[in-house]
């Protein structure tokens, strides 16, 4: 049976998602008033409105810091978006140190896939075809495994493929897309550098 769709139950969804208020109200009436099920429509709906807007120049935002454990880890990252007016709002702000925060506590190597080396990658992929070196399996299905695996180091070496800290369900990409589906620009991480007491470069 659907739930009503009150206004309260709108609001509820407009604070958990940051969509318009119409857009809450469409996605619940869909959902049959299921609140769970409308996030996820809405979810859906702004990563397809992301890839959209994915090609967009991202010329302005903001170089964002955290220190953490009594100054012993510290973060600078830049993150991009279009238009400054977007660079200095409360969630523009907010993402940003979110994104420094999990970069202090995950450790990522890279910004994007794109960035690794061919070289670590082959290095990585040398590891895991050793580890089916004696299992016996057609080279063309060892590969196929290897490739696998690499989705895996992916998710753990490069920021946008990592779990999500506050949120493990979701991937940094999807975080940095649900936030360009609320302000409306494309938003991008250029760089960043974490710095850890006693570890070298």
């Amino acid at each position: 049976m659907a739930t009503p769709i009150t206004a309260q139950l709108v609001k509820t969804l407009r604070d958990r998602t940051g969509a318009g208020m119409m857009e809450c109200k469409a996605a619940l009436t869909e959902a049959a008033g299921d609140l769970e099920e409308a996030t996820t429509i809405l979810r859906k709906r702004g990563l397809a409105q992301a890839a959209r807007k994915a090609g967009r120049t991202t010329s302005q935002g903001v170089v964002g810091s955290y220190i953490h454990m009594g100054g012993k880890v510290g973060v600078l990252v830049e993150v991009n978006c279009e238009s400054d007016f977007v660079a200095r709002t409360e969630g523009f702000q907010a993402l940003v140190k979110d994104v420094a925060m999990h970069i202090a506590a995950a450790d990522p190597h890279y910004v994007r896939r794109e960035d690794v080396s061919p070289e670590a990658l082959e290095k990585e992929r040398e590891i895991y075809r050793a580890q089916f070196a004696d299992a016996g399996k057609p080279a063309a299905v060892v590969e196929k495994i290897v490739e696998g695996k690499l989705g895996s180091f992916y998710a753990q070496v490069v920021l946008l493929d990592q779990p999500y800290i506050r949120e493990p369900a979701m991937t940094v990409a999807q975080l940095i897309a649900d936030a360009t589906a609320k302000v409306g620009e494309n938003i991008t991480v250029s760089r960043f550098a974490r710095f850890k007491i006693g570890e070298g470069a």
